[in-house]
C-alpha cells in the first residue's frame, strides 16, 4: 500500500480538496473567532444548524437552504435575547441552539428514513462529497476572502477596540452581522466534512495555533489558513490509511499540531496568546 494509493479514487479526490478547503476557510475565520472570544457562538451554531439539517433531511428540503435558513434565524435569536440585557449572550446560546439540536435529535428518532441523512451531518460524510460540493466550499472560500480584504480595517478596528472604532464612524453592529453571517456560511458548507460535534474544533484550532506563532493579526491571517488546510490534506491521507473517521483524523492531528506548538514555543507562545496583538 503506498502513499499515494487513495489518490486513484475519485471519492478521495474530492474529499481531499474539500477537506483541504474547509480546513483553510475555517482557519481564516476562525481568528476572528478566537480574538474576539466567539468560539462559543461558533460551537453553538453549529449545534443549532444541525437542528434545520434534520428538518431539511426529513421534510426533502435542500439541506443548505433549509440548515442555513434555521442558522441565521438562530442567530437573529440570540441577538435579540442577548440585546435584551437580562440574559447574556452565552445563556441565550445554551437555551436556543440546545433546543435546535435536541429538536434535530427528536426528528431523528421519530422519522427513520431520514436517520441516515442526520447521522451523516453529525459526524461528517467527506467521502460522498460530489465535484458540485468542493466547487461551493472553494466559493465560500473565495467569499471570505473577498469580505475579509473589502473591509480589512473595520473589521480589525470593530475586533480590537469596538468602542471607540463606533466613536470614529465605523459600523460595528454592521460588521459584528457580516462576522456572523460569514461564520454561519462557514459552518454550513464545512460541517458535512468534520460533522456538528467537531466544527468548532476545526474553527478554533488553527487560530490558536497562529495566534502562539505570532503576535501580528495580519500574520495570523496568513498562518492560521495554512495550518488548516494542511491538517485537511494530511488528515484525509491518515484517515484512509489507518481506517478512521476524517473528520477525527483531521481533528486529532491539529490537536497534536496544538500540543508541539505549544510545547516548543513554551513561555513566548503562552505569552502571544495571552497578550496584546497587532
Amino acid at each position: 500500500m503506498t502513499l499515494f494509493e487513495p489518490f486513484q479514487f475519485e471519492f478521495f479526490r474530492n474529499g481531499f480538496m474539500v477537506a483541504t478547503l474547509a480546513g483553510a476557510i475555517c482557519g481564516l475565520v476562525g481568528v476572528y473567532v478566537v480574538l474576539r472570544s466567539m468560539s462559543y457562538i461558533g460551537h453553538g451554531l453549529s449545534h443549532s444548524i444541525f437542528g434545520g439539517a434534520a428538518a431539511s433531511a426529513v421534510l426533502g428540503v435542500n439541506f443548505y437552504l433549509g440548515a442555513g435558513m434555521w442558522g441565521l434565524l438562530s442567530a437573529f435569536m440570540i441577538g435579540r435575547v442577548a440585546r435584551r440585557g437580562k440574559i447574556g449572550a452565552d445563556a441565550a446560546i445554551g437555551v436556543i441552539t440546545t433546543a435546535s439540536f435536541a429538536l434535530g435529535l427528536a426528528l431523528s428518532n421519530v422519522f427513520g428514513q431520514a436517520k441516515r441523512s442526520i447521522e451523516a451531518v453529525l459526524f461528517g460524510s467527506i467521502l460522498g462529497v460530489t465535484t458540485l460540493e468542493v466547487i461551493a466550499v472553494a466559493c465560500v472560500g473565495v467569499l471570505a476572502v473577498a469580505i475579509i480584504s473589502a473591509f480589512y480595517r473595520k473589521l480589525l478596528f470593530a475586533t480590537f477596540d469596538p468602542e471607540v472604532a463606533d466613536v470614529t464612524g465605523v459600523n460595528v453592529g454592521r460588521m459584528e452581522a457580516l462576522l456572523m453571517l460569514m461564520l454561519a456560511v462557514t459552518i454550513l458548507f464545512t460541517m458535512k466534512i468534520v460533522g456538528v460535534l467537531l466544527i468548532s474544533a476545526l474553527l478554533v484550532t488553527p487560530a490558536v495555533i497562529a495566534r502562539m506563532l505570532t503576535n501580528s493579526f495580519a500574520r495570523m491571517l496568513v498562518i492560521a489558513p495554512l495550518v488548516g488546510a494542511a491538517c485537511g490534506a494530511v488528515g484525509m491521507v491518515i484517515s484512509y490509511h489507518a481506517d478512521i473517521s476524517s473528520g477525527a483524523s483531521i481533528i486529532l492531528l491539529a490537536a497534536f499540531v496544538f500540543i508541539v506548538v505549544y510545547t516548543v514555543t513554551g513561555a513566548r507562545g503562552r505569552g502571544n496568546a495571552g497578550g496584546m496583538i497587532h
